[in-house]
């Protein structure tokens, strides 16, 4: 039997073979860039735990303890004082 071009590859499979061997570079670029990436974003941000969660201020905390009717304006009003280093500490009791 004879066969043509002796069972070479003919332009349909080269041409096949150098879009398969393109595409596969270009996935692999593709991996590598965005392996990069990925472990880049998850060096440079920390990790929610690290974050101390905030604190309120005494003034913050004062607010709050008259916003629930813990105190009276009155005392409200003293105790920011003191906070604020204007006067004697409040009477205890």
């Amino acid at each position: 039997m004879m066969y043509w071009h002796d069972g070479g590859m003919n332009g349909w499979g080269i041409g096949l073979m150098t879009v398969s061997m393109l595409f596969f570079w270009a996935l692999v670029v593709f991996g590598v860039v965005a392996l990069v990436r990925y472990v880049r974003r998850a060096l440079a941000a920390p990790p929610a735990a690290a974050v101390p969660p905030e604190r309120p201020t005494p003034e913050q905390l004062l607010a709050e303890r008259l916003a629930r009717g813990e105190i009276d304006p009155d005392d409200y009003r003293s105790r920011l004082e003191t906070l604020r280093g204007g006067g004697a500490p409040p009477a205890s009791g």
